[in-house]
């Protein structure tokens, strides 16, 4: 059982970039139609030569809360500096993984990293634990997938997200 104010990460991976923004856009309209509270999500590929690159709809994860930050912090965690082609949420990165670092485990990092290794395209999805039924319910497409709670609060994520907020302003 999901703990009420929880954090749950769930990452799916797909042969093709248009089958992950497919399913982001599912998870777009599920926080739409109330179904999910704070989330934050991110579209990831790879290119030819090994560059991960995250791509995101900013309004999408504006009216989640966490605009980008959580998913930043999760990808910044899983991938070494050199290998992302995007340029991450900068300093919030540091705060909010250290926050997500604590609810996985070494072996869960390293199940997740060879999950995106194995596909060309993933979302991830990070959010409150409500996030794990609806994601559940609406059946996502992914090849294959990884869900699970990290054992780390929104509240804690929430106040990271806002002090470093707070350090950029």
């Amino acid at each position: 059982m999901a703990k009420v104010d929880g954090t749950f990460l769930y990452i799916g991976t797909y042969a093709g970039e248009a089958a992950a923004r497919d399913d982001y856009a599912i998870v777009k309209d599920l926080h739409t139609d109330g179904a999910v509270g704070t989330y934050d999500a991110a579209v990831i590929t790879k290119d030819s030569s090994g560059k991960v690159h995250v791509n995101k709809d900013e309004m999408a994860t504006r009216h989640g809360g966490w605009g980008g930050a959580a998913a930043g912090a999760v990808i910044g965690i899983l991938f070494p500096p050199a290998v992302i082609g995007t340029a991450l949420v900068g300093g919030a990165i540091g705060s909010i993984g250290g926050h997500v670092w604590r609810g996985l485990s070494r072996s869960d990092v390293k199940e997740l990293g060879e999950l995106l290794d194995s596909g060309e395209a993933a979302l991830l999805v990070i959010g409150a634990s409500t996030l794990e039924a609806a994601l559940d319910k609406a059946q996502l497409n992914a090849e294959k997938h990884i869900a699970k709670e990290l054992g780390v609060s929104t509240d804690d994520v929430d106040a990271a997200v806002q002090e470093a907020a707070s350090e950029i302003n």
